[in-house]
């Protein structure tokens, strides 16, 4: 008997985790030890530093790529992983590729939006709190 893939009616699998918004609140969570008053302070800080960070990278300096890292881990902590990735990209690019101008132009189009759509969040968050 042989198997025919064209035969198979495929379905779409669900994501390997939960999107939830631009921030992994459970993450989050667990970074704060469940600690609503430091939550709220670590999300002001990143509010502001990846605020000053996309403003420096938007010119692309020599230290681009160590600031895109340092955006990177931020990120990370706090569960906006989706600046993580973005922010990866970025520094990839521009540590291996340094004149792939159009890469990194999207890179950093990318980063922009997903740095507003956790700024947007974080300004939720703090005007519930």
């Amino acid at each position: 008997m042989s198997f025919h893939l064209e035969r198979v009616s495929w379905m779409p699998s669900p994501p390997l985790a939960p999107d939830d918004g631009p921030i992994d609140r459970d993450h989050l969570g667990r970074m704060t030890l469940g600690d609503a008053s430091l939550e709220r302070e670590v999300l002001a800080m990143f509010a502001g530093q990846s605020a000053g960070l996309v403003g420096a990278l938007s010119n692309l300096p020599a230290d681009a790529a160590a600031l895109a890292h340092t955006l990177k881990g931020s990120a990370r902590a706090i569960g906006a992983f989706r600046v993580a990735d973005a922010a990866e990209t970025l520094e990839t690019a521009l540590r291996h590729d340094a004149d792939a101008s159009a890469i990194t132009s999207q890179a950093l189009a990318v980063l922009n939006e997903s740095v507003a759509d956790v700024r947007n969040e974080i300004d939720v968050i703090l005007r519930r709190s």
